[in-house]
């Protein structure tokens, strides 16, 4: 590991400026970076601390809106009522993520901006096109635990266990630098067909500092899913968050994302359309879960995910139409 120099700044304009500095990294919660530099994919000649900017940390809930900041952690998004009771797969799939000691250090910014987790870019014997070179080493390696679709260029899988939850109700992400900016989290990854040695649209100098999710309607039912190999702390093998605004037991509109099964987020559209104006039953998640799988082109060793991801996406869908609606008191504040 290299020298590097340590800047702590308290304001967001002081954190951006010091970003500025050619090499510089953010640091909030560690969890990906001090992996990264222990794997010596990552070198920055200065890292610029962000726990304690101040606001960064606020979890705020209005009339429905979530503002929540990006130093909040995984376990305080779990365990947030409010959140809860106005955007519970969020909390959910915070409470599924990586184990609750990391869950305690673990941000929403780190974990939307984290690096894949493919043990080939892990690893500084594979120069894998992720790093510039020439080759993605899972194609004819070991790609059991990789992605199913969109994987030609590159079959990393996206790490993220929260950004399905988030991408499925519509959040958008707050970014600072010398422009500010607000976009839909779901444009804010890059497939590798776009740049594959980048995973999302963040330029040098930004940094996230928010997260926002709209209102969700009182006809809304949502779920979510994490399916593993083993229950104790594993790597998803998919994952599957579902919004569907129902009119009784019809629905009039679907949003279903997939996750741990393609470089990106994914959404399933062709699920999604199965379900419009239907009736949800085991029959129409059925012929939802078929529908989604049936652009999958799974490598030599990973082809049991299809399988797994098209009961997973059946039994979410299921979940969705039987759970609660959102919960907001007067006021505002759930």
């Amino acid at each position: 590991m290299k020298n590097f120099e340590w800047v702590q700044p308290a304001t967001v304009a002081d954190a951006v400026a010091a970003l500025a500095h050619p090499g510089a990294m953010a640091l909030a919660g560690g969890v990906d970076l001090l992996d990264r530099l222990k794997e010596r994919i990552a070198s920055p000649s200065r890292l610029v601390s962000v726990r304690k900017v101040a606001g960064l940390d606020d979890l705020v809930i209005d009339k429905g809106t979530a503002k929540i900041g990006a130093n909040i952690t995984l376990a305080r998004l779990a365990a947030d009522a409010g959140l809860r009771g106005s955007h519970a797969i969020v909390a959910d799939a915070a409470g599924h993520a990586a184990t609750p000691q990391l869950r305690e250090m673990a941000t929403l910014g780190g974990n939307l901006a984290q690096r894949p987790r493919c043990w080939y870019f892990r690893s500084e014997e594979f120069h894998c096109r992720r790093k510039g070179g020439t080759t993605c080493f899972a194609h004819d390696g070991d790609n059991s635990m990789h992605a199913i679709f969109g994987n030609k260029t590159c079959a990393a899988t996206h790490p993220s266990t929260v950004v399905t939850a988030l991408v499925a109700l519509g959040a958008k992400v707050a970014i600072a630098g010398k422009t500010s900016r607000e976009i839909e989290l779901s444009q804010f990854f890059v497939a590798p067909e776009q740049d594959v040695t980048r995973e999302t649209v963040l330029e040098p100098g930004e940094l996230i500092t928010h997260v926002t999710l709209p209102p969700m309607s009182s006809t809304t039912r949502t779920a979510y899913t994490k399916q593993v190999a083993k229950q104790s702390f594993d790597w998803p093998l998919c994952d599957v968050a579902v919004a569907l605004a129902m009119d009784g037991r019809v629905c009039r509109q679907a949003t279903i994302v997939l996750g741990a099964v393609a470089p990106t987020p994914m959404r399933a559209s062709a699920a999604e359309k199965v379900l419009v104006n239907a009736t949800v039953d085991i029959v129409a998640a059925g012929r939802a879960a078929r529908a989604a799988i049936t652009s999958a082109t799974p490598l030599a060793y990973n082809d049991h995910k299809v399988a797994i991801l098209e009961t997973v996406i059946a039994r979410t869908i299921l979940a969705a139409v039987t759970a609660s609606g959102p919960q907001v008191a007067k006021g505002g504040q759930p």
